[in-house]
């Protein structure tokens, strides 16, 4: 086994990481740890858009990023250890998540806190999820990666994710927003992130005492950030992969009631309707057939109308009043 302690917190990086190193490694066993700085990490199979709070993430400046697993949405900061164990196929069966987690299982029990593998890819603790896990294959290998929620800002975790589930109708996998703790609500006084991660690399040493630790290369990250700009760090890739869905927001402003209908496929504008009880002096169909082809995200649609008299169309109104009915 390989063992990687990611030098970086950024979130772009890590993930990328992940794909790198199937590639680079085909045959070994491997396990890295990352930490990421505040970010959203969404299942590969999700509506990115229906799972977070956009106009918080972006106030916040917290990166989104698509992993190449399934599952759902989960939050990283500073406060979350991250794990990723990669493996050969053949050698587990990609059903069974007890595996990879007893490790960390096994050093909460010795700490007398009663953690344990429920449901399906959840660890808990009194009921309470602490850490989400999922998989992938890929080219013979496969990836089990996974969340332990330390220290986590459990306020950030929720104004991040929470959106309103009404602005979307799709078939893109949905997260379960289950109850969750961190540990340090159990943990010995002192335990930190760094502790834990310490702990959990003795355990990791102690069941493979042959791992060889190993670090990113110049050329390793080069290649690693060749990814993140080719992929991981793109909106056609975070945004743009998203199963199609149907948006839907109404909004009520001096000019009026409006409300926006949205058909997108791929992250772009397919179709468009606009209703309400508001005043046009030109047909509201050529808005609609404006914004058809547009990417459905709030700095290309702001600016697409900033470049069009909205007066025409809604009365006297301003482009930031009708940009929130896109978001």
């Amino acid at each position: 086994m390989l063992f990687i302690d990611s030098p970086s917190r950024n979130a772009y990086f890590n993930i990328s990481s992940e794909e790198y190193l199937l590639s680079k490694f085909p045959e070994e066993d491997i396990f890295l740890l990352y930490v990421n700085d505040p970010s959203i990490i969404v299942g590969k199979f999700q509506n990115t858009l229906a799972e977070i709070n956009l106009d918080y993430v972006n106030e916040h400046q917290i990166k989104v990023v698509r992993r190449m697993s399934g599952g759902g949405a989960v939050y990283h900061d500073a406060g979350n250890l991250n794990f990723s164990f990669h493996a050969l196929l053949g050698n587990h069966d990609f059903m069974d998540f007890s595996t990879f987690t007893q490790p960390i299982v096994h050093i909460l029990n010795k700490l007398d806190i009663p953690a344990k593998l429920e449901g399906r890819n959840d660890l808990l603790v009194d009921g309470k999820k602490f850490s989400g896990n999922a998989k992938l294959a890929k080219n013979g290998k496969m990836i089990q990666h996974g969340t332990i929620l330390i220290d986590s800002q459990m306020q950030v975790l929720s104004d991040a994710l929470k959106v309103n589930p009404l602005k979307f109708v799709d078939k893109a996998v949905k997260s379960n927003r289950a109850r969750v703790t961190n540990l340090i609500e159990y943990l010995p006084a002192g335990f930190t992130t760094g502790v834990f991660k310490e702990l959990l690399i003795e355990e990791i040493k102690r069941e493979n005492p042959a791992a060889k630790m190993i670090e990113f290369t110049a050329s390793d990250i080069e290649n690693i950030e060749k990814l993140v700009e080719e992929k991981y760090e793109t909106w056609d890739w975070n945004f743009g992969f998203s199963p199609n869905y149907n948006f839907k927001k109404a909004i009520k402003i001096p000019a009026g009631f409006i409300e926006l209908h949205l058909d997108v496929h791929k992250g772009y504008i397919e179709r468009a309707k606009i209703f309400g009880d508001f005043f046009a002096s030109r047909s509201i169909h050529e808005l609609e057939n404006l914004l058809i082809g547009e990417k459905h995200e709030v700095g290309e649609i702001d600016s697409l109308l900033k470049s069009i008299d909205l007066t025409a169309y809604f009365g006297k109104v301003e482009p930031a009043e009708i940009l929130t009915l896109f978001k």
